[in-house]
């Protein structure tokens, strides 16, 4: 039965919340003797018993042998994620309040803010942390300067607004007629042409740098055609990127304590997936949804909702992070299905707001 049209009382949802908290606590299949004594229910053990009954007919409890207690369904999960809960709004303030106390912009590279921010989501929550890097399809030239070296050589600096910082040493352009070099006519050249490049490259992304009219550029700057020609090759070069970005990953010995971890062929399979098929659980980890819609943005795949067999024993919660409103990367969690899903959804949540805030600061 699909939840769409499933309805339950408030005494059935109160009993569904008390059975999957409790085995969330536990791990353990829940008896209506465990809610009796743990939750002030004010029915009877008999009436929790009809009820527990009347769950596992529609399908979101069942027992996994015959005389033991209840275990939540992928499907009673999803009803006390969809119904019966809400995130965590402290522990929301506590993980923005803890990463913009750890995390550097100023000084530290952002691979090393990723991987800070993913061991922070790992540590407090104690599943398995996922953070893509920018999608590089969507990484925009933030900066761009022509630093003259000595030996007729010139250092190209690109910072993109992921506050990525690449160079390369390029030739600078000369002539036969050239006796000397006047160093600070170079000098004032490179400024006006990095002035000129900045003008007319930042802000587009580096797909767009190879659909630009490179042939206006040369016009402008006639000395500096084979020059300006290399260096937007390079740039052009740069556009070349893999179908997935890096995804860092943190957490893993955490979640391995859990007892669901304990059949070590999942576990092998969930490791594979995790450190050779990144390819695979980027495209499940950063969806660009095609409607913006703020209240969804929070992405919940329980159990055999994930398309990728080893998840299929686990929970993904994820969401994107944006970069000026535009979907650049995500901030997964991946744990087991007996998930504290209040805590999992508040954490998401709080580092997409955050890393959506720092990289959209102005520049």
């Amino acid at each position: 039965m699909s939840r769409q049209q499933l309805s339950l009382t408030t005494r059935q949802q109160h009993i569904l919340w008390a059975t999957i908290r409790h085995y969330i606590a536990t791990a353990e299949p829940v008896g209506s003797k465990a809610l009796v004594q743990e939750y002030d229910l004010s029915v009877s053990p008999a009436t929790i018993r009809s009820c527990m009954s009347m769950l596992e007919k529609v399908g979101l409890l069942y027992q996994p042998h015959t005389s033991a207690g209840r275990v939540p369904s992928d499907s009673g999960y999803r009803t006390y994620v969809d119904q019966l809960i809400q995130p965590s709004e402290t522990l929301s303030q506590y993980v923005e309040n803890l990463l913009a106390e750890k995390l550097n912009w100023e000084e530290a590279k952002f691979e090393v803010l990723l991987r800070d921010a993913a061991q922070i989501l790992a540590t407090v929550s104690g599943y398995i942390a996922l953070i893509t890097f920018p999608d590089n399809r969507t990484t925009r030239l933030r900066h761009l300067q022509l630093m003259h070296l000595e030996l007729g050589q010139v250092m190209l600096i690109i910072v993109t607004d992921s506050y990525e910082t690449q160079s390369v040493l390029m030739n600078l352009p000369h002539s036969e007629d050239d006796k000397t070099v006047d160093e600070s006519i170079v000098e004032r050249e490179l400024k006006i042409l990095s002035n000129f490049l900045n003008s007319k490259l930042r802000g587009r992304t580096l797909t767009e740098l190879e659909k630009l009219d490179w042939s206006e550029l040369d016009r402008e700057f006639v000395r500096y055609a084979d020059f300006l020609s290399n260096l937007l090759t390079e740039l052009t070069r740069r556009t070349v990127v893999p179908k997935s970005s890096p995804i860092m990953i943190r957490g893993i010995s955490e979640v391995l304590r859990q007892p669901e971890f304990a059949e070590i062929d999942q576990t092998l399979d969930l490791l594979h997936l995790l450190e050779e098929e990144q390819e695979q659980l980027w495209s499940v980890i950063f969806k660009v949804p095609e409607e913006l819609e703020v209240k969804s943005r929070v992405k919940i795949r329980i159990g055999a909702e994930n398309s990728l067999q080893p998840m299929r024993g686990c929970t993904l919660v994820s969401a994107n992070y944006q970069q000026d409103q535009v979907p650049v990367g995500s901030v997964g969690i991946i744990g087991p299905t007996r998930m504290i899903y209040e805590n999992a959804i508040a954490l998401v949540e709080a580092a997409a707001d955050y890393l959506t805030e720092a990289l959209s600061q102005p520049a």
